[in-house]
This record gives structure tokens, sequence and C-alpha cells, in this order.
């Protein structure tokens, strides 16, 4: 990928739109995790705590991307990224976080939660990326100031736009497929550009129809049941 191309540019944005989407629940964790510390380590427990986070993402980032690399991969991988946009869709996330007293086990609690949440956001960035390490750093800078300040606010964005969480799920469904084109023993198949759109576009519909359609089923399930009971 040539560098500051349109393509660049437009993974960059693909990347920035999946942070922000992703690293929200991580936020939420790094701000339960930090709460009963005193105020004036609470600081200090999110910034350490979001610097083991984000090295950890580093290392497992960069290496999702190389193996990408592999035969079979990409499939794989944007096929489990297909299933992360539905779920982001479809799930009503709870965060049952304990709130550790200690320091240490404040930071501890970021770093091991960030590292058993982060999947999506790994696998999200490192598809988007197409291979570029550069890439994979600009997200991961994008996501730090994300995580720490941005939850709160992002939260409350979604909360009055949940279009965003659609625009992203979509965002993440056409990455998804971009992985699943690229695969090398796929290639044949995707040589013809009218079947690899089509296909692109297909998926994506798919997501986000089903997704919104599972969504609605369950809130009105779960509305039937309170006005029952």
């Amino acid at each position: 990928m040539e560098l500051f191309s349109g393509e660049f540019f437009s993974a960059l944005l693909s990347i920035i739109v999946i942070d922000l989407v992703l690293a929200g629940d991580n936020a939420i964790v790094i701000g339960l995790a930090a709460r009963n510390l005193p105020k004036e380590q609470q600081k200090k427990a999110i910034i350490w705590g979001t610097v083991g986070a984000i090295l950890i993402r580093i290392v497992a980032t960069l290496l999702v991307v190389w193996l990408l690399e592999l035969p079979g991969l990409r499939l794989i991988g944007g096929i489990l990224l297909v299933w992360i946009a539905y779920k982001l869709l479809v799930d009503d996330k709870n965060h049952e976080i304990e709130a550790k007293g200690s320091f240490i086990s404040a930071i501890r609690t970021i770093v091991i939660a960030d590292a058993l949440m982060g999947l999506d956001n790994v696998l999200a960035v490192a598809g988007a990326a197409h291979g570029s390490f550069l890439l994979v750093v600009l997200g991961l800078i994008i996501s730090v100031p994300i995580m720490i300040w941005g939850s709160t606010l992002f939260i409350k964005l979604i909360d009055r736009f949940p279009v965003i969480v659609t625009i992203g799920a979509a965002i993440l469904a056409w990455t998804a497929t971009k992985m699943i084109v690229e695969e090398p023993f796929l290639k044949g198949f995707f040589e013809n550009e009218w079947i690899k759109y089509t296909f692109e576009l297909l998926v994506v519909i798919a997501v986000i129809f089903i997704g919104i359609k599972t969504k609605k089923t369950k809130a009105q399930s779960i509305k039937e049941k309170q006005e029952a009971s």
C-alpha cells in the first residue's frame, strides 16, 4: 500500500471508526477497574493500565497481521470478523468488572480485561490495515486517547445516535469481506470485479439486516416478558 495514498487514508479512516466503536467498551472496563482507588491514584492506574494494555495489543496485532499472510487464515479471520460485526449489533453488553482497591490490582485488572476483550479490536485493525505495520501503529495510537478520555462522551453519542453502532458494524463487515476476497486460494473466484463487489455488498447488507432484525426480535421478547410479569 502506497504511503499517504487514497487507499492509505481510506484504511486509516476505517481503523479510526473501528477504534471508536470497539474501544468504548474497553474504556468502561478501565473506569470500573479504577473506580475504588483514591482520587490521586486513579489517573495513574488508568494511564499505566492502558500502557500495559496497548503494549499487549501492539504485539497481538502485529502477530495477527503476520498470521493473516498464512494460507487460509484470511478466510478464517474474515468469517470471525463477520460474526463480531453481527454481535456488535445484537448484543446488549454488561460490564461486570470487579473494582480493586489496590493500585497494582487495578492495573492488572485493566490489562487482563483489555487482553480478553480486545480480540475484536485486534482482528479488525489488522484486517483494515491490509498488512501495513504503520497503519497498525497509527490505529493503536488513536485508540489510546479514546480509551483514556473518550468513553463517557462516546457512550453518550451512541445513546443519542444509535446509528453510529450500525455504521461501525457495516465497516467491520466490509473489512471482513476484504479479508475474505484477498484470501490467496480464493483469488481465482474473486478475479471478476462484479462477483467481488457483489459479494462484499451482500455480506454487509446481510449483517446489518439480520443484526437489526435479531435485535428488534430480542427487544420485543423482553418487552412481552416484562408486560406478562
